[in-house]
């Protein structure tokens, strides 16, 4: 079984799904699973892990970065960073990824996250 990440960027979205299923409840795997569900067009499902990432965010303080790049697939853009700084107050790992993550690529040409990556500290 290929990797489902790698199944999400050939577009393969069922295989995908799938295989994020198979793989836990974490915090990082509900924000792939819920992401793959809004680029394919899923919008009600990617709500409803939102919606569960964010109360795991407030309450236990991960996957605040995973919310992020939900908002970035979901065309919130001002939503979406507004998560990627609680990531970042947060120093949540994924913030790590800014730079690779095709996730975040509705954010790319915003100015606002050339700045968090120079924060962060991610070579230019």
């Amino acid at each position: 079984m290929t990797m489902p990440y790698i199944q999400e960027q050939l577009r393969n979205y069922d295989e995908a799904i799938a295989g994020f299923k198979k793989m836990g409840d974490s915090a990082g795997v509900l924000g792939r699973l819920g992401h793959v569900y809004a680029v394919s067009g899923h919008k009600s499902e990617a709500e409803q892990i939102l919606l569960e990432l964010q109360k795991r965010a407030t309450e236990q303080q991960v996957g605040a970065y995973e919310v992020a790049f939900l908002f970035a697939a979901l065309g919130q853009v001002d939503r979406a960073f507004e998560w990627l700084e609680k990531a970042y107050d947060q120093r949540d790992t994924g913030i790590m990824c800014l730079k690779l993550d095709p996730a975040l690529d509705p954010l790319r040409s915003d100015p606002r996250l050339a700045n968090l990556v120079q924060r962060v500290g991610l070579p230019q």
